[in-house]
């Protein structure tokens, strides 16, 4: 009898068990399981067609350069301190045609597919894309991933092209074509090169410090800032500039494969309209992380 009365016990708790609502290990039902946290140098793809990101640490940094670099001009200026007060990720690479592609066949990025001028698409940066473009572009892979995808920040592009260095390029004061892709026919503390006349793919020469390739030359970068057209009034906590200024033109950074030297150094600035594509601009992401414990 009590062994009767044990077994209908444990038939109703079986039950009961496979009815009710399935609950995860650990976590309460009103709560999202935790997702992995990225730390600095981790690398990432949130997808199998999107951009491979390097997660990059929080720091301060002089940002611009001083009178005494050469070279250099006034819109560089003031040099001053800017704080990125949170870890962030950047984009390994520039964008390459065969992600680009990958928005257009997903519907994305107002299915424009630039033209490549005959070099190759692949895995060498997308160009003739233009700063409207390149929003189209993180916009889809922020609704593809449901992740936040943007541009970089100008102060953010500086600091991690810069990582942790103050010299005019990351690795030191002179540059070689052996280092980057330029107009070789000019120098810069050095002797005359190769002048490619087209992009590289991106993942030529080394990269720097933070992991990142081709943060001078191949393919100006664009990056979320209004034109200012000096530092005067820049924020100071790594944040776009996006007050004031000229808003119809966006800073571009980092010089391209037909630049000479000059315009590839860490503090150069230039800017182009909004719309204007040229087969010597590109761009890189970033990706909003948030706050450990929250997830990545």
């Amino acid at each position: 009898m009590v062994k009767q009365a044990f077994l209908v016990s444990f038939m109703v708790s079986l039950l009961l068990i496979i009815t009710s609502p399935c609950v995860a290990i650990g976590n309460s039902p009103d709560k999202k399981p935790l997702t992995r946290s990225y730390g600095p140098g981790d690398m990432f793809k949130d997808c199998d067609d999107c951009p491979e990101m390097v997660v990059v640490p929080p720091g301060k940094f002089m940002m611009g350069a001083p009178m005494s670099e050469e070279n250099s001009y006034k819109d560089e200026r003031p040099l001053h301190m800017v704080t990125i007060p949170a870890k962030f990720a950047v984009g390994k690479f520039e964008v390459t045609f065969e992600e680009w592609d990958a928005c257009v066949k997903d519907g994305g990025c107002n299915e424009y597919r630039p033209s490549d001028k005959g070099w190759g698409r692949g895995n060498r940066p997308v160009i003739n894309v233009s700063w409207n473009d390149a929003k189209a572009y993180v916009h889809w892979l922020s609704r593809k991933t449901k992740k936040t995808y943007r541009l970089l920040s100008e102060a953010e592009w500086e600091y991690v092209a810069r990582a942790n260095t103050q010299t005019p390029f990351w690795w030191g004061k002179s540059i070689s074509t052996n280092q980057a892709n330029y107009n070789g026919n000019s120098t810069f503390n050095g002797s005359q090169g190769k002048y490619r006349k087209k992009t590289v793919p991106v993942d030529s020469f080394e990269a720097n410090k933070f992991g990142l390739y081709n943060v001078h030359g191949n393919v100006l970068e664009w990056v979320e800032d209004c034109w200012h057209k000096n530092y005067q009034g820049a924020p100071k906590n790594g944040s776009a500039w996006t007050k004031g200024g000229d808003c119809f033109k966006r800073v571009l950074r980092g010089g391209s494969w037909n630049g000479d030297p000059e315009v590839l150094r860490s503090a150069s600035r230039y800017w182009d309209i909004v719309d204007n594509r040229y087969f010597i601009i590109g761009f890189r992401v970033a990706r909003t992380l948030v706050t450990q414990g929250q997830g990545r």
